[in-house]
């Protein structure tokens, strides 16, 4: 079995029991819930929810905080911006010309809870799927096998291409390059960017022979042949279903 996408985890704990297809259907659905709630009192509600969760699961660390360092930084950015360009409500605070409303940074706050319950959700869930798992899921829950397809392959030589583009570097750098902001490193990294394009359509047509040598026609077989859902699973679901449930009325309710 391949490597979980998002985790360098060996196993999920209490999740590893749980059917893919069910996990792709409580991330899709925890998403959707999260983004349509509205009061902060829920959204905070379904941020610790998460937190829990992950404890409980043994993935907060050190890994998963540094993958979540570029969200935080737009999520930073955006506190810092909003409450200055969202005019309404009262005032917050005044700097010199610039005026603070306490309308952008509830606004602010509300999307920083959204964007984090929605991501930190998928780690556990989606994150910790393999590949050959995650594809097996979405080709039985009716997606359409050339887009599954399309994503198993991705997933499989995405860092393949990395490992050619560190090569390219590498060899530029050898030769003495640096970056800068001239003509000239423009259009080295032209050349650069133009070189993996030409690897990369060499490498898939390698693949492509040797996986129609092996039999390929289109289809990979034994794609979610594996999975059986078990009564366990429904009553996942249903618990699921009724955690969705009272986050929306609590929403209903406070707002």
């Amino acid at each position: 079995m391949s490597a979980p996408l998002l985790l360098n985890q060996p196993r999920a704990n209490l999740l590893e029991h749980w059917d893919p297809r069910l996990r792709i259907l409580v991330a899709l659905l925890w998403a959707l819930t999260v983004v349509s709630l509205q009061h902060p009192g829920t959204l905070l509600l379904a941020f610790v929810a998460v937190l829990f969760a992950l404890v409980r699961l043994e993935l907060l660390s050190s890994a998963l905080l540094r993958r979540l360092l570029p969200l935080e930084t737009l999520m930073l950015l955006l506190l810092m911006l909003l409450p200055f360009t969202l005019q309404r409500g009262g005032v917050w605070f005044q700097f010199g010309p610039l005026t603070a409303y306490w309308s952008g940074l509830e606004r602010a706050l509300g999307v920083t809870l959204k964007a984090n319950s929605v991501v930190l959700a998928l780690f556990p869930l989606v994150g910790t799927l393999s590949q050959a798992e995650l594809a097996g899921a979405l080709s039985r829950l009716g997606t359409p096998h050339k887009l599954v397809l399309l994503l198993q392959l991705t997933l499989r030589y995405i860092g393949v291409l990395q490992l050619e583009y560190q090569r390219l570097r590498q060899a530029m750098m050898v030769r003495a390059f640096r970056l800068g902001s001239d003509l000239h490193s423009l259009k080295t990294l032209g050349w650069l960017i133009g070189m993996l394009l030409v690897r990369s359509l060499e490498r898939s047509e390698r693949v492509l022979a040797a996986m129609k040598c092996r039999g390929f026609d289109g289809r990979l077989p034994g794609i979610g042949e594996r999975l059986d859902w078990r009564v366990a699973d429904t009553t996942r679901a249903l618990l699921s279903a009724l955690l969705l449930a009272v986050l929306v009325g609590a929403d209903l309710l406070l707002g």
